[in-house]
């Protein structure tokens, strides 16, 4: 058995991508780029270079084989041009192994409850921006544990986090702009769990450039222990442009059989989803759930789901990538009214808000909060308001948007007040949503709002609409 190579020995993770292979024809280059990713990432013994360039030579053939069937592509045992397509492509560095798996040893926190600091800050994005990355990274891998994680502004944390460029002092220099990404350690000690991001990348909350929170979700699912899988739709393949769709992104069932392979599913909590109820299935006159008109009257998310409310139902769809699943409201609240014209949810006190004409309500999972309905003009409306049309909290700001035609009030939640100067017209503050909105919830840093079929994917720090999509494309539709 061929003796593990020292990236390995270490447990560093380290995402890398190699340049294509120079023209076509060129024989040479495209051989070096084979010899360095087998030596990487498939454990080619480095003394068997003389015959690399030989095409039927049985190491680098079985090699090639294994490399292919492993990304999931056509078993040849060629360097054909889908296999050298997937060879250009951004990946992590360690090497790779089948199924999801873990670290040799399968090293794991021995603890529950972990501490992570950011170190520093890259210049591409708002400090804001960056702490939102990485807390929801954290938070993927939270909903499907007994994991919680908790932020240190000083002193040594579990998992150090930190941007840097070329040589930053662990032995594995980062090389620049487009190829090594980040890289992350194993759970341990020391630098063990630590994850560091290359500074030379264009760091994004899009995907114009490297973006943030899938990398770090990547990573970070190394700092807790996990390797490498080969499930084109997990996290933790190797390729990172396998997984840049911010709106459909969710962990497949290969990382949650992963993670939950160290640390078992979640702890029951009163934080916990809802437990499910039996599901109902759609009443004549309801729209289905993939059809094109569908439009909504109110959505929110509630404890890392989204709840889509349509008539006298909802859908919750897990962001865990679960089916979605049917529901009358009256199922799951039966104090409520029939339908809802807006809802959000401040996530830090555990609480969604339902409106319905001049009333709101509170809930906390199943539960109604004493006290409630109240009259929407508590919260500051003048008496003209009679009914809200959508709703949302920015968690960062602490702030919630009150939609109604084309007029925005904003409530601040910590005075728990309406703040002066509002309202506000819609257009001047959020320049490409021009009519009215039916809906809107807050989600991996993005406003999305709805009207009709149609949701527009807002970016409020630059202030611009970045995608037009579906409203039913959140249903798997």
């Amino acid at each position: 058995m061929e003796s593990l190579p020292l990236l390995l020995l270490l447990c560093v993770a380290t995402c890398s991508a190699y340049p294509l292979a120079g023209a076509a024809g060129d024989e040479d280059s495209s051989m070096e780029l084979l010899q360095k990713y087998l030596e990487n990432y498939y454990n080619l013994a480095k003394d068997v270079r003389q015959f690399v360039k030989r095409k039927d030579s049985s190491p680098v053939v079985k090699k090639i084989q294994e490399m292919q069937k492993f990304l999931g592509l056509e078993v040849t045992g060629k360097l054909d041009s889908g296999t050298m397509e997937v060879m250009s492509k951004p990946r992590c560095g360690v090497p790779d192994v089948g199924l999801f798996t873990t670290f040799p040893d399968m090293p794991k926190w021995t603890k529950n409850n972990l501490t992570y600091r950011i170190v520093n800050y890259t210049p591409d994005l708002p400090r804001a921006a960056v702490d939102s990355a990485i807390e929801r990274a954290l938070k993927v891998w939270e909903e499907v544990t007994p994991l919680t994680f908790s932020r240190k502004n000083e002193g040594e944390a579990d998992i150090m986090i930190s941007f840097a460029v070329r040589e930053h002092g662990d032995f594995y220099p980062f090389d620049g702009p487009g190829q090594v990404l980040a890289h992350a350690y194993a759970p341990g000690p020391g630098i063990n769990g630590d994850a560091h991001f290359d500074d030379d990348e264009q760091w994004t909350k899009d995907t114009t450039g490297t973006n943030l929170f899938l990398v770090a979700a990547h990573e970070l699912g190394h700092s807790l222990g996990l390797y490498h899988s080969t499930n084109p739709e997990a996290l933790m393949y190797p390729v990172y442009n396998s997984f840049t769709n911010l709106a459909r992104f969710r962990l497949s069932q290969d990382d949650v059989n992963g993670i939950q392979s160290l640390y078992g599913p979640p702890s029951a909590s009163p934080d916990a989803p809802l437990v499910p109820t039996e599901s109902s299935p759609p009443e004549p006159g309801t729209p289905a759930m993939c059809d094109p008109a569908l439009s909504f009257d109110a959505v929110s998310t509630l404890r890392g789901e989204i709840l889509f409310f349509k008539d006298r139902h909802f859908w919750r769809k897990s962001l865990r990538g679960l089916e979605p699943e049917f529901y009358s409201i009256s199922s799951f609240w039966p104090s409520l009214p029939s339908s809802v014209d807006a809802a959000y949810e401040v996530a830090s006190k555990d609480t969604v808000f339902i409106f319905k004409g001049t009333q709101f309500w509170a809930l906390r999972g199943h539960e109604v909060q004493a006290g409630f309905p109240r009259s929407i003009h508590t919260l500051g409306f003048p008496q003209t308001v009679s009914k809200i049309d959508a709703a949302v909290s920015h968690k960062d700001k602490k702030k919630t948007y009150f939609f109604v035609w084309d007029k925005y009030w904003r409530f601040d939640e910590k005075r728990q007040s309406m703040e002066p100067g509002f309202p506000r017209q819609i257009s001047e503050d959020f320049p490409g949503v021009n009519s009215k909105i039916d809906a809107a919830f807050e989600a991996f840093g993005f406003f999305y709002f709805f009207n009709g079929p149609s949701q527009l994917q807002f970016d409020p720090n630059a202030k611009k609409v970045v995608h037009l999509l579906k409203s039913n494309s959140w249903l798997n539709c």
